[in-house]
C-alpha cells in the first residue's frame, strides 16, 4: 500500500528497471499492479491514516490469500541518524496525533510483525545501494512536519526515527484482518521549512532504494533475490 501516486509511479518504475513488472488488474474498486514473479501487489492506498485503512481493508476483504500488508512510501527524518535516502524498517507505528483529553493514556503503538521485520533486516548484506537500512519506531499521524522545533518535540515524545502519515491506518486494517504488517519508509526530507520541496524533488532518486528492499525481500522468499524476471 503506497499512499500517493507520486510515490507509487517512481517505485513501480524502479521495480520495472529491475525486471519486475506485470499487468494492472482492477480488484474491487482499486487498481493493483501485479508483480507475479515477486507475489507482490502495488496499490495506491490513499493519503492519510483513515483513507489508507479503508482501502487496505477493501482489498483484504477481496484477497484472502494475502499474508502481509506493507505500507511503503516517503518519510521525514526526525533524527540525525536517519539521512536522506535511508530506508527505515518500522519496529512499530506510533499514532502521534491520537489525543485523549478525558483520560490520561499513552499514545497507541502498533507493532510490526517481528518475523517479517527480521526477514528484511537479515538482507542487509545483499543490499548494494548507497543507502542504509535502519530500524526503529515510525511516528504516524495526519500532520505535515515542516518545522524543526515540532520535529524535535515529536522525536522526544515518541522516540521515532522518522515521521509519515499512513502507517497506523495500514496496521489497524491488517490487525483487524489478522494479517502481518510492516511499514517501510525512505527518507526524503528533514522535517524543516524545505520539506515540501525536498519531498517532491527526491522521489526519482530515493524510491529505487525502497524498490531494492522490497524486491530483495520478496525475491528472497522465492529464490529470486538479485535476479530479474
Amino acid at each position: 500500500m503506497v499512499p500517493q501516486a507520486e510515490e507509487s509511479a517512481p517505485l513501480l518504475e524502479a521495480l520495472r528497471l529491475r525486471g519486475y513488472e506485470g499487468p494492472t488488474r482492477l480488484m474491487g474498486r482499486l487498481d493493483v499492479a501485479c508483480l507475479e514473479a515477486l507475489a507482490l501487489g502495488v496499490v495506491i492506498g490513499g493519503h492519510g491514516k483513515v483513507q489508507l485503512a479503508v482501502q487496505t481493508q477493501h482489498l483484504l476483504d477481496r484477497l484472502p490469500a494475502v499474508q502481509t500488508v506493507v505500507c511503503a512510501g516517503a518519510a521525514g527524518s526526525l533524527t540525525a541518524a536517519a539521512r536522506w535516502g535511508d530506508v527505515v524498517v518500522g519496529s512499530c507505528s506510533i499514532e502521534h496525533d491520537y489525543r485523549l483529553r478525558f483520560v490520561s493514556a499513552p499514545l497507541p503503538v502498533h507493532a510490526a510483525d517481528s518475523s517479517v521485520v527480521q526477514q528484511i533486516l537479515a538482507l542487509r548484506a545483499q543490499l548494494a545501494g548507497d543507502y542504509r537500512l535502519l530500524y526503529g519506531p515510525i511516528a504516524s499521524g495526519d500532520e505535515d512536519i515542516v518545522d524543526l522545533e515540532r520535529a524535535r518535540e515529536l522525536h522526544s515524545e515518541t522516540g521515532a526515527v522518522c515521521v509519515a502519515w499512513e502507517g497506523a491506518g495500514g496496521e489497524r486494517a491488517a490487525a483487524f484482518s489478522r494479517r502481518a504488517f510492516v511499514e517501510l519508509r525512505v527518507i526524503t526530507d528533514s522535517c524543516d521549512s524545505g520539506a515540501a520541496a525536498d519531498y517532491h524533488e527526491s522521489m526519482d532518486a530515493v524510491m529505487p532504494h525502497l524498490a531494492d528492499v522490497l524486491a530483495t525481500w520478496a525475491g528472497a522468499d522465492r529464490g529470486l533475490a538479485g535476479a530479474s524476471t
